[in-house]
């Protein structure tokens, strides 16, 4: 990865100029404490840093915008009934015969059964093998002095600990997807993290196949290059009807 010294803060939403922020009506708070008192039709935007979590029901749609490009999401999905199920990489790889996720991927649980499958999607590619941003892993990539940064595994840990009725711990915080980043596979089989190929407005919808929990960091990262070192929002919107 490229080290930089001077990395330029976050502009505001209201600077880039394909900014659409999708409405919150009546102040709705962004994620609900109980998951049972979620409204069925939601429609949110998660700042660049922040996170969401909340309740998606079997039969309902999931759409994640990336509002302004080459925004990451990274994203972790578990079983409602019983969150110790949750999204698996391996099996999802395995059981689909492809490493990056894009329209009919089914994205499969720790005990090989569907969550949700992916029915619109206007980017194209979403990775499933480059993992999240850490305290750790900021020291690795990029220096020790950006261990203190805010990291998508923060942002986890924070809304399990701000949302208990989830019913989720440390030790649930496993395989997620990053929605619209690019991770290739290189020809020796390692990772490259490259230049995201979303673009303002890009989209992925999937339907929910069982209840599930979805749990959403905006990528705080600013020393990564493929968002230009700013983050920017994203939105969800949660539906009983398609959105595509």
């Amino acid at each position: 990865m490229t080290r930089t010294k001077d990395i330029p803060m976050c502009t505001s939403t209201l600077e880039h100029p394909h900014a659409h922020t999708p409405a919150t009506k009546d102040d709705a708070p962004l994620s609900y404490a109980d998951p049972a008192q979620q409204p069925r039709e939601l429609e949110r935007t998660v700042e660049a840093g922040d996170h969401f979590i909340g309740l998606v029901r079997a039969g309902q749609h999931l759409r994640i915008t990336d509002l302004h490009g080459n925004q990451a999401a990274d994203t972790l999905f578990f079983s409602a009934d019983d969150t110790a199920e949750r999204y698996s990489a391996m099996d999802t790889v395995r059981e689909q015969g492809k490493v990056y996720l894009t329209t009919g991927s089914v994205l499969y649980s720790t005990r090989g059964r569907p969550l949700l499958t992916i029915t619109g999607d206007t980017c194209g590619r979403h990775d499933t093998l480059g993992g999240a941003c850490s305290s750790e892993s900021n020291t690795v990539r990029y220096d020790l002095e950006k261990r203190h940064m805010h990291s998508c595994r923060d942002n986890w840990m924070l809304a399990i600990a701000r949302y208990p009725k989830y019913d989720l711990t440390k030790r649930d915080i496993g395989h997620n997807i990053n929605f619209f980043m690019n991770v290739p596979v290189t020809a020796d089989g390692g990772l490259s993290f490259e230049d995201g190929l979303s673009a303002p407005g890009k989209y992925v919808e999937m339907v929910a196949e069982r209840d599930v929990y979805v749990l959403l960091s905006n990528c705080p990262q600013l020393n990564n290059p493929c968002n230009g070192y700013d983050p920017t929002p994203v939105a969800i919107r949660i539906s009983d009807s398609p959105l595509s």
